[in-house]
């Protein structure tokens, strides 16, 4: 696969007063057109720095962050970006909140097309009747799943996932994980996954990176040989499932007792 995004010696300095916090060192990586990356690693070890930086929303203090071969240096409008919270406005309804990327970044679309894209992907994540519902009358899957949707509506070329399932119990969890491979895989998009989980990095993804705690370094990196269309509710007991997971295990454990937040 050609690399859609590249992460060139991408380094990323805070200052927190006179005390400097060093997020990043030395990260270099490329991401395949059309893959599933999840990226692991302790809290605070800049999983979410990277994709702020691949979204455009700071920039790289050195090395620099390239969407098919150019630095991105401004708001990355090629990549949708779903955060832990999913910051629907509360005074719209769900057809509301997922059109609302549709009229943004001066997109010229008459009425009836974004009604037709609203509802092409509002039915894509299994809210069809929900239309005109608010945020406040939705369970928190619903809610998960109109955020989706209206990171998807804008069509963009990569989908930025930052935890988006890691305040939801565990049997949910596994459902819009299973969604969220069947959405994918319709599109050929190419995401990028954060989660702490190890199970649901394997479970998804093509590859997973292996973070180290903070100045984050990729550790490792595992290629995820598992057959597609995948079934998360068994995958975990597949040929080579707990392989992945103590290779990816023995990676990660040395360094999650120094894991901070930024």
């Amino acid at each position: 696969m050609s690399p859609i995004l590249e992460y060139r010696d991408v380094s990323k300095v805070f200052f927190k007063g006179k005390t400097q916090v060093h997020a990043l060192s030395h990260v270099t990586a490329e991401v395949g057109d059309g893959e599933l990356l999840a990226i692991v690693g302790p809290s605070g070890c800049g999983k979410s720095t990277l994709l702020n930086l691949t979204a455009g929303l700071m920039q790289p203090g050195t090395g620099e962050v390239c969407y098919r071969g150019r630095p991105v240096d401004g708001v990355n409008t090629h990549v949708s970006y779903v955060t832990q919270k999913d910051n629907l406005l509360p005074w719209r309804t769900v057809a509301e909140n997922v059109a609302l990327p549709l009229g943004l970044g001066g997109r010229r679309m008459s009425k009836a097309e974004r009604a037709e894209r609203v509802a092409h992907y509002v039915r894509m994540v299994g809210l069809e009747g929900f239309e005109e519902h608010y945020p406040s009358e939705l369970s928190g899957g619903m809610r998960k799943r109109a955020q989706l949707a209206r990171s998807l509506v804008y069509e963009p070329d990569v989908l930025l996932m930052d935890e988006p399932f890691g305040a939801l119990d565990a049997q949910l969890k596994l459902v819009l994980q299973a969604e969220l491979l069947r959405t994918w895989e319709g599109t050929g998009k190419t995401l990028v996954f954060v989660t702490h989980d190890l199970t649901e990095a394997i479970s998804l993804a093509d590859r997973v990176i292996v973070m180290s705690a903070r100045p984050g370094r990729i550790r490792a990196v595992e290629h995820i040989d598992l057959p597609r269309p995948r079934d998360v509710f068994g995958i975990r007991f597949a040929p080579g499932f707990g392989d992945y997971f103590d290779r990816l295990w023995s990676a990660l454990r040395a360094d999650l007792h120094q894991g901070q937040e930024i």
